[in-house]
């Protein structure tokens, strides 16, 4: 009896302890790794869209001397501990903390190096475009020993095995190298990854503790913080510059003729095939255009199903341009990869991409805020699209449409802008403490031109102020820009002297002596009612003018050159227009640019005419941080070609300042003597009547365009006269009213 007993508790202990096991929620390695695969799959995107969501709790993070060898559903040894420790194990696991040799940064700061190329190594186009745009970046190092980070130089872009661009026994080739190290702060280049009839992620070689700057990766795979989500780009794609966004008006409302639009391959089997061929059930031939082909590849026919020739009919009517620039969202669903050509073409025709690629990392999804410019949304609840798009309002549209052109513009409109932003955000991990804000990223001009080296507040940059409600200090300093000697007490740069310092918003004046003679003696200069600071510059070096002195304790500067007249009532209404265009050039002495046609070059102008894109710097207010983003953004050879020709460091200015803001400078009117002034000035041995200068400015527009890709100066026909600015007569009233309500 007493046995009967004892076996009867042992049995309820064993039952008690199996449902203890089996409802306290124990679950498997394995059940765990895919729970945590379908939570980034749901949740993976910023702005996951209303049309699921997701409510469990995150797994926590585990630091690699914590994880359980369970984990992997295998035994580790103690070596292969020490591999996943040290991030070896797959890469999978790897962050900057863990694979990244932070050291390496320390003495340089951050520096690319980029592998040299070996001969008989062929390369693609766009690689050759991603090396080039390092080398000619601000990080590019020739010395190894200098760099903080590393680029290949065999061509990782396209590892599909049956590609001609395919590069064999890349694993081998990596290897040899002494400065590979498995991969430590090396970055890697791919837009394509796998191949038939698969297309997986596999880059067909071991990248060690490499990042990965990869196109089409998915959630599962890339490793947060430390890998880079690019966007997929055609082999035309411009090296730099770009053409800008279609976008060339804020139409009210912003609806245009088609509401959704798509039109592509239709893939008959295999991955990428479920979304396309179910696209049919949504398209309705009026406003939502949703067009696929079954006409791509060798043995299409073999697979054509009943409805491929109806389809391939209607895709042929219509005009995938002429659909592009017509419609207010375009579809951009997955391809036999994530990642489709379809998304950078409806973000430059300020078409709001509605993206369907289920665990799809988006681009520069460290960075981009994309839930303010695209519609995120699930590929199995394709058939509630349309009436989710109609439920989004027109000021949301307009504001999502606005998005997709910053966007575009600021970092995708070139393979220069892609590389240049991938290297940014590394920067910013590295140098956590200068790190860009989210706002910076997001918002005009973009993280490329608010350098956090100068500041991480928002409103120590110009192109702030507005957002942030700022107003700019009603102060400013004069640099005066002197090349030739003192010899005279009647000199122009005297006059001038004395007429800025009596300025009411004038703090102080900078002399610049880049003269080959002497400094002069302390008496030879006037005295005025504020400090007057000379500082002995390099002959002939005309960028030292822009140099960041710190001497600059205000945000406005006013820059003159020595001969510049003007009056202090000038100079007081200039900087009072300047307070209402901190991010703009605003002065007197105007020029203009032009296309020859005949030449095939960008012209040069200084007629006297209604238009006008550069405001010269010889008597112009900007702001102080334009002479940081002169210095340090613009590369070495522009500056050293202005230096060479001691000639053209205006109109670079000019262009630096077009280029951030995308609009032009302002012009303000000055006394008529002053045309008159100029041209008697002009009829002496004035390097302005030079033909060799004005023909060296010539040359310098073309350079300057090549280097930005396009031409960013805006022509204008502002002018804006101290007898009607601000003043208090009521706009009903004014004879001309209509030019105050564009």
């Amino acid at each position: 009896m007493q046995a009967k007993k004892r076996y009867l508790i042992l049995f309820s202990a064993g039952a008690c302890l199996i449902l203890l096991l089996y409802f306290g929620g124990m679950q498997t390695p394995l059940s765990r790794s895919n729970n945590r695969r379908d939570d980034r799959s749901l949740d993976g995107h910023h702005g996951s869209p209303q049309w699921h969501h997701f409510s469990g709790s995150l797994q926590p993070f585990s630091p690699w001397d914590q994880m359980e060898t369970e984990e992997y559903n295998v035994h580790i040894s103690p070596r292969q501990k020490r591999d996943v420790i040290s991030g070896v194990y797959n890469g999978k696991r790897c962050r900057m903390d863990s694979c990244f040799d932070f050291s390496l940064c320390k003495t340089n700061g951050f520096k690319v190096y980029v592998y040299p190329q070996q001969k008989g190594e062929k390369m693609s186009e766009s690689y050759q475009n991603i090396l080039s745009s390092i080398e000619a970046s601000r990080f590019y190092t020739s010395d190894p020993g200098q760099a903080c980070l590393f680029v290949l130089s065999l061509d990782t872009l396209d590892r599909d095995i049956l590609s001609p661009q395919y590069v064999h026994n890349l694993r081998t080739k990596v290897q040899n190298s002494h400065l590979w190290n498995n991969g430590k702060n090396h970055l890697i280049f791919n837009l394509y990854s796998g191949t038939w009839p698969d297309y997986t992620e596999d880059l067909g070689f071991d990248f060690g503790q490499a990042m990965l700057a990869k196109a089409s990766i998915g959630a599962e795979n890339f490793r947060p913080n430390f890998d880079v989500s690019i966007p997929l780009f055609g082999k035309d794609h411009p090296s730099a510059g770009g053409e800008r966004g279609f976008l060339k008006h804020n139409s009210i409302p912003p609806y245009r003729k088609y509401m959704l639009v798509f039109k592509g391959k239709r893939y008959l089997t295999g991955i990428g095939s479920d979304t396309r061929n179910a696209l049919y059930h949504v398209h309705n031939s009026e406003d939502v255009v949703l067009l696929t082909t079954c006409k791509h590849g060798k043995d299409w026919q073999k697979h054509k199903d009943a409805r491929c020739d109806l389809d391939n009919a209607e895709y042929d009517k219509h005009d995938y341009r002429e659909m592009l620039h017509n419609s207010t969202f375009c579809l951009v669903p997955r391809g036999r990869r994530l990642g489709s050509f379809r998304f950078l073409e409806a973000l430059q025709a300020a078409c709001v991409p509605v993206i369907l690629s289920n665990g799809w990392e988006m681009p520069f999804s460290e960075i981009i805020h994309w839930n303010t410019a695209a519609v995120i949304g699930d590929e199995r609840l394709l058939l509630q699209i349309p009436s989710t798009v109609r439920s989004i309002h027109q000021d949301n549209i307009l504001s999502l449409r606005q998005q997709t052109q910053f966007l575009w513009e600021a970092y995708f409109s070139s393979v220069e802008r892609i590389v240049l932003t991938t290297l940014e955000i590394i920067h910013d991990r590295v140098l956590q403490h200068a790190a860009r804000s989210n706002l910076m990223w997001n918002s005009l001009p973009g993280g490329l031109y608010s350098l956090p080296q100068y500041s991480s507040y928002l409103g120590d940059f110009p192109f702030h102020y507005a957002k942030l409600g700022i107003k700019p200090r009603p102060k400013f300093t004069a640099i005066i820009h002197a090349v030739t000697p003192l010899v005279s007490q009647s000199q122009p740069i005297l006059k001038l002297l004395v007429a800025v310092s009596k300025s009411q918003h004038c703090v102080q004046v900078i002399v610049l002596w880049n003269c080959d003679k002497p400094l002069p003696a302390n008496h030879r200069w006037p005295a005025t009612a504020v400090p007057v600071l000379v500082i002995d510059g390099e002959s002939k070096v005309m960028s030292s003018r822009f140099l960041p002195y710190d001497t600059i304790p205000t945000d406005a500067v006013l820059s003159l050159d020595e001969d510049t007249v003007l009056s202090t009532t000038e100079v007081d209404f200039a900087f009072t227009v300047w307070q209402s265009f901190p991010e703009r050039i605003v002065g007197y002495p105007a020029r203009s640019h032009f296309w020859d046609s005949n030449k095939e070059r960008w012209g040069y102008t200084s007629k006297w005419t209604n238009d006008y894109s550069m405001v010269l710097t010889g008597a112009a207010i900007y702001h102080r941080y334009y002479h940081y983003l002169y210095t340090s953004y613009l590369p070495a050879s522009l500056r050293g070609l202005v230096d060479q020709l001691s000639n053209c460091e205006d109109i670079l200015m000019n262009f630096l300042v077009s280029a951030v803001t995308k609009l032009p400078p302002i012009k303000v009117t000055q006394k008529k003597q002053y045309k008159e002034t100029m041209m008697v000035q002009t009829s002496r041995a004035s390097r302005w009547a030079d033909p060799d200068h004005f023909a060296q400015r010539q040359s310098c527009m073309n350079k300057f365009a090549s280097w930005f890709g396009s031409m960013p100066l805006v022509h204008s026909n502002v002018r804006l006269d101290p007898v009607l600015f601000k003043d208090q007569v009521s706009i009903l009233r004014k004879r001309y009213k209509d030019i105050e309500r564009l």
